[in-house]
Parts: C-alpha cells; sequence; structure tokens
C-alpha cells in the first residue's frame, strides 16, 4: 500500500455569518473531497501540543509523526535546510519576513505579496548595508540575509540565543508594531555546544536594532520608493520570528520501516525543510507559488509521478492559508474549490487506474479563519480512503461533519501510526 497526504495549509475554519452560518468547508463545492468522505473513514485531528503556537511548523511536523517537545526548533532551521543552507552548531536560525508596515502598525505580513525577484533585490541590499556593518563592528560575520521564496526568508547570527519571544507577524495584523518588539525570556547567558552564545538580552536587543535599521533602509530603496508613487503596499520592514538551532530529527524510514522512499512536494521552504530532515525528496513544481495562483496540475502531476515509485507522497498546498490571512473570503473558497478540481480529482482518478493500492489522506495543518486572520489551534477535519476501506456514517467533508466520523478524536502522532497501519 502506497500512502499520500494532501495538505490544504489554513483550510478549515470556523462558522461564517455571510455563509449563513457555514464554515468554507462547508460551503464550498468540492465533490472529490465530499466523495473520498464518504466513501472511506473521517475524523479529526488535535495538530498542535499543548504549550506550542498553532503554526505550520508545529502542526505539520506533528502531522508527520514527530514529537514537538525532542525536535521542535521553530521555523529558521527548517527553512535553511531547504534552501540548502547547512547550519553550524554555533549558529541561530530565524525565519525573517519582509513586511508592510502603515500608521505604526503591521499591515501585511507578507510585504504587499512580495515577488521573490524583487525580495531578492531586498535582502541582498540589506545584507550590504545593515549585516555588513554590524559584522564589521563586530570584527566577525555576526548576522547573514538569505533570501527565500517571496516574503519569507532566512536571518543567521552567529551564536545567536534561541531564548526570546517572538511575535509571528501574520498573527497580528492591523496590531500596533512597537508592542511586539522581540524581547527575551531571561537575561542569562546561554551555552551550547560547549560555546558561550549571546544571552537571550543581547540576541533580542540586536535583533529590534535590525528591524528598526530596516526600516530606515528600505523606506529609501527606489522599490519602495516606486511602490508609493504607485499608491501601492511598501515592502518596508524586516520581522523575524520563530528561530532556533540544527534540529536532531530521525527519517520518516527510520520511524516507520513501512516508507521506504517518499517524497514532499510544497512551494513554501519551511515545509521542504521539514521533508528534508524527514528524509524525503524535494520536488519542485514550475509555477508553484505558494498562492491561490499555483500550479495546481503541475503539483498534481509531480505526486502522481512520485507515487510510482515512492511509498509515500506529502503534496502541501499553502493557497487557503495566505487567502485566510488576508481575510479574502471569496478567495479562501476559490482555493478550496481548485484544491478539489484540480489536484485531488485528478489524482484520484489516476491512482483508481493503478493496480497496487494508493491510500490517500486529506486535512489541513490547523484553522485559518478568515474573519480572523491568524492561525488557530483547534482539531481539524481529516478522511482517509482507499479501496476496500469500510466507510463510516459521514456524507461530506468538513469541520461539522467529521466530528461523526469512525476515527474519534486523534492527537499528534496518532494520526501518522494510523495511516502507516493501513497495508
Amino acid at each position: 500500500m502506497k500512502h499520500i497526504i494532501i495538505l490544504g495549509d489554513g483550510m478549515a475554519d470556523l462558522p461564517v455569518e455571510r455563509l449563513g452560518g457555514k464554515t468554507l468547508l462547508q460551503y464550498a463545492h468540492k465533490p472529490m473531497m465530499d466523495q473520498l468522505a464518504k466513501e472511506g473513514r473521517c475524523g479529526r485531528l488535535v495538530t498542535v501540543p499543548e504549550g506550542f503556537p498553532p503554526g505550520s511548523e508545529v502542526a505539520n511536523t506533528a502531522i508527520l509523526g514527530y514529537d514537538l517537545n525532542k525536535v521542535y526548533e521553530g521555523r529558521g532551521p527548517l527553512e535553511a535546510a531547504s534552501i540548502g543552507y547547512e547550519m553550524a552548531d554555533d549558529d541561530f536560525a530565524i525565519r525573517c519576513n519582509i513586511i508592510t508596515l502603515e500608521d505604526g502598525k503591521i499591515i501585511t505580513h507578507n510585504g504587499g505579496n512580495l515577488e521573490t525577484a524583487d525580495a531578492d533585490v531586498l535582502i541582498k541590499y540589506l545584507n550590504e548595508t545593515l549585516a555588513k556593518p554590524i559584522n564589521e563592528r563586530e570584527g566577525c560575520e555576526r548576522v547573514k540575509f538569505i533570501t527565500g521564496i517571496q516574503y519569507r526568508h532566512l536571518l543567521v547570527i552567529k551564536g545567536g540565543n534561541k531564548h526570546i519571544v517572538c511575535a509571528p507577524p501574520h498573527d497580528h495584523p492591523n496590531e500596533a508594531w512597537r508592542e511586539l518588539l522581540v524581547r527575551p525570556e531571561s537575561k542569562n547567558a546561554f551555552h551550547h555546544s560547549g560555546s558561550v552564545r549571546l544571552s537571550s538580552e543581547d540576541t533580542a536587543k540586536l535583533l529590534n536594532e535590525l528591524i528598526l535599521k530596516s526600516q530606515e533602509l528600505l523606506a529609501k530603496h527606489p522599490f519602495n520608493i516606486e511602490r508609493a508613487k504607485r499608491g501601492e503596499r511598501q515592502a518596508n520592514s524586516i520581522w523575524p520570528w520563530s528561530g532556533g538551532y540544527r534540529p536532531s530529527m530521525e527519517t520518516l524510514q527510520q520511524q516507520y520501516p513501512q516508507v521506504k522512499s517518499g517524497t514532499v512536494i510544497s512551494a513554501v521552504d519551511l515545509i521542504r525543510g521539514i521533508g528534508h530532515y524527514a528524509g524525503l525528496k524535494i520536488v519542485e513544481v514550475e509555477g508553484a507559488t505558494g498562492l491561490a495562483d499555483t500550479n495546481y496540475e503541475g503539483k498534481a502531476l509531480a505526486a502522481i509521478d512520485a507515487l510510482r515509485h515512492d511509498d509515500f507522497v506529502f503534496v502541501h498546498v499553502e493557497a487557503s492559508d495566505e487567502a485566510g490571512h488576508d481575510g479574502d473570503l471569496e478567495l479562501k473558497l476559490k482555493t478550496i474549490e481548485y484544491l478539489d478540481r484540480r489536484l485531488i480529482t485528478p489524482i484520484y482518478k489516476e491512482v483508481c487506474t493503478w493496480k497496487e493500492p494508493v491510500c490517500i489522506a486529506v486535512l489541513p495543518d490547523h484553522l485559518t479563519p478568515v474573519e480572523q486572520r491568524i492561525h488557530v489551534g483547534k482539531p481539524v477535519p481529516f478522511l482517509i480512503w482507499y479501496r476496500g476501506i469500510s466507510p463510516d456514517e459521514v456524507q461530506q467533508y468538513d469541520e461539522v461533519s467529521c466530528v461523526s466520523g469512525s476515527y474519534g478524536l486523534l492527537k499528534l502522532n496518532e494520526f501518522m501510526q494510523t495511516l502507516m497501519s493501513i497495508q
């Protein structure tokens, strides 16, 4: 039995008054998901352990069966792995958004939907005008900016301390940014791998210095000057968050002997990074953007091809999460329907013609309600389908219907254990 997980990031939601009190999954036209739910079995899954933030780095790692208490190091190290940056033992890697600030508030976490080519210019500019002077002052390469994808980038601080408190920008739309600056968990220096790191207080101070100085520099950049002339949102500040050290993770092959080989397909550095440490091959799809205009058909073809030679495939689609953060109800509905029609349907139709059975699981990682625009760590609905499965009573796939599913309420690694037990 081969296994494929199709994950619609942030796809789940809360009841919306504009939709007659239905959630978006209840309201959207998604005949394939409903068919799989009707022919398969459903349940709900707790994807966020107690005490952890309801972020994609946490939820996706838990869905893949990992104990977050043992492996969690934040987004930064995962995204470093994705873009090919090999972390040293004394590196501190932290996710670095380029965001939009207006009137003292965080307006958008994505810098006005930055394109990677434009962001690369800004990141290289910051590395030259911001990192270089600090490195010269320190007498070593203390700070490094590394280009990622779109608005998602990487900041590496040599000897940085992870014991700090950062505010994910997507969780604080329209909030005053100064009140959300980095602060230390404690004032004590933290020792790691035989070397003394910066204290958490000094790390927070350095990060806040970088934030404030980036605002001065980005405001003067021609890219933002031209955007301002056109009345467009400016990419006018960095915002670091979710940092850590190099993680120690077993591969999926080490955890689950059923997985001889596997592939991850995603446009998002974070998910590719998780896949890297999980021992999965990373497949890049041309036109995969992480937004609603992503290449759904290309991802479907890549998934089908991967299933031909691998035991396990993880397909991640970011679009619904981004629409949820933007508070765009119509767009989020479209992303759910696109996922159903343009990705899940062709995969299902293809594997139904194969002699070797394929188990399909569909779920989101967390809720990203359009009316709140933040991640919410409530249980998410999931479905599991394969030829010959005994269906339960669920007739359609959504947050409410799956409560009645025969899998009940699973927690964290119980989902992967359940999925891998299907042979």
